[in-house]
């Protein structure tokens, strides 16, 4: 018989350890060891069967067990500390409150809205890099008590459980998570009823939401969920699964999270009095949708469309993380009415205004598409990647929205990500730092000095440990995965001894769309092979990684992985491990001695797991790509060459991986072998510890939220104040001020320029005085901003390098229409000279010189 109708019913815990659910509920537990041992000592063996889930092991613990942990004396003074413990965390003045008494333009609260979180296996609400950073965001604000509300979307099952079929292929279940066994609360009204969010669909229909609350240390994550009652068959679905279904579940998802994610803040601070978000993040584009809800909220408080535009762009913010055009959400414009033009529109903001937000009105745009960055840039003040490399990339690929600046203007800035220690480095790494350097805090910067005075002999034997682990959860992660795929007990004999925790180890572990190359090291088989098998200094690797279930390429990719490693030849010492997740990382980033990563440059926006593995006492060895780009020191790894320029992807690949293999065989497993009389590989520990003193203060998450926070946040409150202040006259000035300069601008021009002050033969410390007569069309001379540019002068095309801009000074006018601006630069290079005058927009209010795309250039 199957039920037909089911519900969780929840532990209730007796008066004295009834903290112990406020414990289990806050996941602080998943990055704060003493909260997970409170729970572990309950039953070790019901914590491991429960997965290390609190929520779950209360939930099988009966009355009488409970009753006796309540007249356990000891235990409920346990649980007394533990709760005092967090109450001190939640309420005490932390990194943000001191940056607040510094005097900056702090907000009171920060939205940041993400598709998808990754903070535990215990809440499967990510696929990859994006929720990872997502949830590492919000741990690493919670800890600097940065005052940030998520948002998100609840998925009923998650991305996917991987397995492999008999023949290597990846398959993909998804089992089905009910919220009431999570460590979830659902946010009601005042009388108790379920908070509902509702968005207009086509046809007069309506797409409704319950929201669930998951409290990540200080920081609320409102997570809305389509499952309810209210809603059809189609609508329930459509927060389903994380990526699935087709273009309009998709549009459907982003609508949800975009527009109900706001209505869904805005009943948050009506039921709980929190402050209303100064403040927006964006998460990558699939959040954009936010923006066209605020400019209609404020259109309804009276403000013009492009009044309104003006003053949700100043309290933006949009993070991109996609190197590839590719990964960018493009949705046919006609859907996009469908769903919110005609009967659809929101009030105040007209269809054609809104697809022009996501238009691709540029060199090489396709029309008839609206692309979610490209709003979310069009929307967003201040706009940032997450490498300096990606930076760079970024700046190229939406280059088109600022034509006439040069790629460095685009103002698309870089902050790197940063991964949150406390989540990813294991507590033995932590217990070192404790014993030797007086305290396990890796985010006290002055305590990085000192981890050459840590005794080479207690790292390498807890890396020996940690290594020993790592063998140990990958045998009996292969041995589930042969019984998965069909074997038998009796054929599985072999796996006790795959691996080998003395072995040079090289983990390798992402998401397997095609530019990270997961098969780059299966090139040359038999090279391969070679240095797997190497008589005096093997090597193993431990292999994972999923492939969206829609990218046939990605699973045979696996496919081929999988077909080389149950190899008899070399099964001993590679495995290919399914169902990557947070479980699986916590072994396989302290066990890998050496973390791989050989993407496509310039294709990996960031890779924080080498970070991870880095800060557990790995070497990266990695294509100079993503953060390693940047912080590779020659001292801290290694860096794999790149045939850049080849065009050929096959040449280009055997290039590459002939230059992996030889940098393991001749420089990595040397230096790691090469021991001393106690056996210990002493410029390998030299390595190890630069790495660590060096990387380990830059790659922190805190370190990331503090950039946001000093780079990003601060000046975008400050802009939403000047906009917003006064009834929102900011705004109206701005957008009357961009209104009459779109009008003007294509008469505005420099009619010519003159120059005069050096000699002949110019020297350096001369200076040139520079007239510049601009034509500005009814403009008045204050609402430009005239520049001479200076650098250095390319002989053949004259193009101007090393530049910079310094503006002239408005002289007078004439009668002809025409104004004098002036000033003096003093020479202070040698070789080719030269320079140009341009005119831009000049306004308190935009927040770059390149802000509105506009320039004229002499």
């Amino acid at each position: 018989m199957k039920a037909i109708r089911r519900f969780s019913v929840r532990t209730v815990l007796p008066e004295p350890i009834a903290a112990l659910g406020e414990l289990a509920t806050n996941l602080r537990w998943s990055w704060y060891a003493p909260t997970r041992e409170l729970f572990a000592g309950i039953d070790p063996d019901r914590w491991a069967a429960a997965r290390q889930d609190p929520v779950r092991l209360l939930s099988e613990l009966s009355a009488s067990e409970l009753d006796e942990l309540a007249a356990d004396e000891s235990f409920v003074a346990r649980v007394g500390a533990a709760k005092a413990d967090l109450d001190d965390y939640l309420q005490a003045r932390r990194w943000y409150q001191e940056h607040a008494d510094g005097g900056a333009q702090s907000p009171a609260s920060i939205a940041y809205f993400s598709p998808e979180y990754g903070i535990t296996e215990v809440l499967p609400q990510y696929s990859g890099g994006l929720g990872i950073l997502a949830g590492d965001h919000l741990k690493a604000a919670s800890d600097l008590g940065v005052p940030i509300v998520g948002v998100g979307l609840f998925y009923k099952t998650g991305y996917f459980k991987q397995s492999l079929g008999p023949d290597g292929w990846q398959r993909e279940d998804y089992p089905v998570l009910d919220p009431h066994g999570l460590p979830l609360s659902l946010v009601t009204e005042p009388d108790g009823s379920p908070l509902l969010i509702t968005v207009d669909m086509p046809g007069e229909h309506s797409l409704h939401a319950h929201v669930w609350r998951a409290q990540v240390g200080r920081v609320p994550l409102l997570l809305l969920d389509s499952d309810v009652p209210g809603n059809d068959d189609a609508m329930r679905q459509v927060t389903n699964r994380l990526y699935g279904g087709g273009g309009e579940q998709r549009l459907q998802q982003e609508l949800l999270l975009g527009i109900g994610g706001i209505r869904a803040l805005r009943a948050w601070s009506r039921l709980t009095g929190a402050a209303e978000p100064e403040v927006y993040h964006t998460n990558e584009g699939h959040a954009g949708f936010l923006g066209i809800e605020r400019i209609s909220e404020l259109t309804q408080q009276g403000m013009s469309f492009d009044e309104a535009l003006e003053a949700a762009r100043a309290g933006t913010v949009f993070t991109t993380h996609t190197p590839v055009p590719a990964g960018i959400d493009r949705f046919d414009a006609s859907l996009v009415e469908l769903y919110l033009g005609g009967a659809q529109e929101l009030p105040g903001v007209p269809t054609e205004r809104l697809l022009q937000l996501g238009a691709e009105t540029y060199e090489g745009g396709a029309s008839g598409i609206f692309n979610m960055a490209v709003m979310g840039l069009r929307i967003a003040g201040r706009a940032n990647g997450v490498s300096q490399l990606h930076g760079v990339v970024s700046r190229e690929m939406f280059d088109g929205l600022w034509p006439g600046f040069d790629k460095v203007e685009v103002p698309i800035a870089s902050i790197t990500n940063g991964v949150h220690a406390p989540t990813w480095v294991d507590d033995r790494v932590f217990g070192l730092a404790r014993e030797h350097l007086g305290g396990g805090d890796l985010d006290v910067s002055e305590k990085w000095d000192e981890i050459g005075t840590v005794p080479g002999s207690e790292v390498w034997a807890t890396k020996r440990e940690l290594r020993a682990d790592l063998v140990t959860e990958a045998r009996r992660r292969l041995r589930n995965s042969w019984r998965n795929r069909g074997a038998s007990e009796a054929e599985l004999g072999w796996t006790e001894s795959v691996l080998d925790p003395d072995v040079l180890t090289i983990g390798f572990a992402r998401r397997v769309p095609t530019y990270k190359r997961l098969t780059l090291m299966l090139r040359d088989p038999e090279r391969l092979k070679s240095l797997l098998n190497h008589p005096e200094r093997p090597v193993q690797l431990v292999i994972a990684g999923k492939s969206h279930p829609a990218d046939e390429t990605g699973k045979q990719l696996i496919q081929q992985m999988v077909r080389f490693a149950d190899d008899p030849e070399v099964r001993d010492r590679i495995v290919f491990l399914p169902n990557y997740d947070i479980a699986m990382a916590r072994h396989l980033y302290p066990g890998c001695d050496v973390w791989l990563n050989n993407p496509l440059r310039p294709f990996e926006a960031c890779g924080t797991s080498g970070m991870k593995a880095a800060l557990n006492g790995a070497l990266n060895l990695s294509i100079l790509d993503g953060w390693w780009d940047e912080w590779f020191d020659g001292e801290n790894g290694w860096a794999i060459p790149t045939a850049d320029g080849v065009e050929d992807p096959d040449r280009r690949d055997d290039i590459e991986a002939a230059a992996l293999y030889d940098l393991i065989e001749k420089r990595v497993a040397p230096i790691f072998y090469d021991t001393d009389e106690d056996g210990l590989p002493q410029r390998w520990l030299e390595m190890l510890s630069h790495t660590l003193s060096t990387l380990g203060p830059k790659v922190l998450a805190t370190r990331m939220v503090r950039d946001y926070t000093e780079r990003l946040y601060t000046p975008a409150a400050s802009a939403n104040a000047a906009v917003m202040g006064d009834g929102g006259s900011g705004a109206r000035d701005l957008a009357e001020y961009k209104a009459r300069i779109r009008q003007a601008w294509p008469s505005i021009s420099v009619d010519h320029v003159e120059a005069s002050g050096v000699s002949d033969s110019p020297q350096v410390g001369e200076t040139l005085t520079v007239d510049a007569y601009v034509l500005l069309d009814g403009l008045e001379p204050a609402d430009v901003d005239v520049q001479v540019v200076t650098g250095t002068a390319a002989i053949d095309s004259d193009d101007i390098s090393d530049w910079s801009a310094h503006s002239l000074d408005f002289v007078e006018s004439y009668s002809d229409g025409k104004s004098r601006y002036s000033g003096q630069v003093q020479i202070g290079r040698t070789g080719q000279f030269g320079y140009t005058v341009r005119v831009l927009p000049r306004h308190e209010l935009l927040e770059f010189p390149s802000s509105m795309g506009l320039v004229a250039n002499a």
